[in-house]
């Protein structure tokens, strides 16, 4: 089986419906192709290993249990995972911002690096916070297509989006953060930013 954005498999056609015939062997293969695409995902939305954690598991979750209502030619098994997962992820950040007006907490360096190094993490810390404080839906269209690398048309799709309106965000979600990174004093030269 593949994990990435590809087409779905005969096989993982055959394993959905195995699963959703309660054979827990055919859903551990449909969890070993796609978990570690989806924490990935989960974390670079929430910035935080134990909430990713749990955001896959909901997503695998409601996988076991959609199974046997699972239609053949319905778009991929990993396609649909991503779409869940970050809806899930967007649900939790939506609730963060009831509870929490904090800033994004510096991430200290206790290693001694060269001043190259140090230039590298500061760009990151800036990306991070950049993205941070982007709005939910461009936060997710910015992960969807530079951390995860899901065509414009897939990503529209998990987003429900038609592809012009989700490279309409796409395009003011890079405006945005590369605004924010040149507020910080990052004016591109040192890399690329997304």
């Amino acid at each position: 089986m593949v994990d990435g954005p590809e087409r779905q498999t005969d096989d993982e056609q055959a394993l959905v419906a195995r699963t959703g015939r309660g054979d827990q062997i055919a859903f551990r293969l449909l969890v070993d192709a796609h978990a570690r695409r989806l924490h990935a995902l989960a974390w670079r939305m929430l910035m935080d290993g134990t909430e990713a954690e749990d955001v896959v598991q909901e997503s695998f979750a409601r996988l076991w249990t959609g199974a046997p209502r699972w239609r053949a030619g319905s778009g991929s098994v990993g396609g649909w995972l991503a779409r869940v997962c970050t809806n899930l992820c967007i649900d939790r950040l939506r609730r963060r911002r009831f509870w929490a007006d904090e800033e994004v907490p510096d991430m200290a360096d206790d290693r001694v690096a060269a001043t190259e190094a140090i230039d590298a993490r500061r760009l990151d810390q800036a990306v991070a916070a950049a993205l941070a404080a982007l709005p939910d839906r461009q936060r997710t269209a910015i992960v969807l297509t530079y951390h995860e690398h899901w065509p414009n048309a897939e990503a529209a799709q998990m987003m429900g989006l038609h592809i012009k309106a989700f490279e309409s965000l796409l395009l003011r979600a890079r405006t945005a953060l590369r605004r924010a990174l040149t507020a910080r004093g990052f004016d591109g030269s040192e890399g690329q930013a997304a």
